[in-house]
């Protein structure tokens, strides 16, 4: 399973890179003023799909693109062919293709790879997270008010309590960094590689979250929701941390931050 998502990554990075390159390629909007698609996405998903489909022609698919198939099968292919679309539109080259794999229910193996850094991240379930082949952990920052953050804004707005704006405002409030890359699935690749200490977003789809979800697990971290209860890529908020400032950062997101 590790080597069908190995090549899938790299095959849809390939065909990333290439158009990435030329600057010639199409752009048009789905759901919110800024939730942009690309005839890229579609070759991306395509290259994904042609080798999941020889190597497993009996598993589920669901993709950001085309959603899901109508396979029955208790193994499921969750992917997202190009993750930060906004910043590939843009030419930012923070984007990455994400492809998780669900046995029974349960994540079992994930695989984000960013072809314009080179950066390949992969885990599977009990075997520890890489980065390029060597093992990679999480941070051991063991405070809130020390960690470097990261989050995400969605392009329809959640007027609710706790929103995207209030926890970001008790954050920068207090001095504390917070970042906006605009892909869901290098924030978790970041957060295993130690490179932010944690994540926190309000508004994900399964295809964001699934392959960095497991990353971050097998290299050390948590995942939860929002509130606090197990994750679950199917619902929208996460929070994943070092595991160290995972309590303390759920505190902050629900409001009752330390003065």
């Amino acid at each position: 399973m590790s080597m069908t998502t190995l090549r899938a990554a790299i095959d849809a990075g390939a065909a990333a890179i290439r158009s990435f390159s030329d600057r010639a390629f199409e752009v048009s909007n789905k759901e919110g003023i800024n939730n942009l698609v690309t005839e890229v996405d579609h070759a991306s998903e395509k290259a994904i799909m042609d080798v999941i489909r020889a190597a497993h022609p009996d598993h589920a698919i669901l993709s950001e693109e085309s959603g899901a198939n109508e396979q029955s099968s208790p193994w499921k292919w969750i992917i997202d062919p190009i993750d930060g679309t906004v910043n590939f539109a843009h030419h930012i080259p923070i984007c990455a293709i994400s492809i998780g794999l669900e046995h029974e229910g349960k994540m079992v193996l994930g695989g984000v790879y960013n072809p314009f850094m080179d950066e390949l991240y992969l885990a599977e379930r009990g075997k520890g997270a890489t980065l390029n082949g060597k093992p990679i952990h999480v941070s051991k920052k063991d405070k809130v008010i020390n960690a470097c953050m990261v989050t995400g804004f969605p392009y329809t707005y959640l007027d609710e309590p706790n929103g995207p704006l209030q926890v970001f405002e008790r954050f920068i409030r207090r001095g504390i960094p917070v970042r906006r890359l605009g892909s869901a699935a290098i924030d978790l690749c970041w957060v295993a590689a130690g490179r932010f200490d944690g994540f926190y977003e309000h508004k994900l789809q399964a295809w964001d979250s699934a392959a960095g979800w497991i990353i971050v697990e097998e290299a050390g971290g948590r995942v939860t929701r929002l509130n606090g209860d197990p994750f679950d890529c199917y619902q929208p908020g996460i929070v994943a941390t070092n595991s160290v400032i995972h309590d303390e950062l759920l505190e902050w997101v629900k409001g009752n931050a330390p003065e």
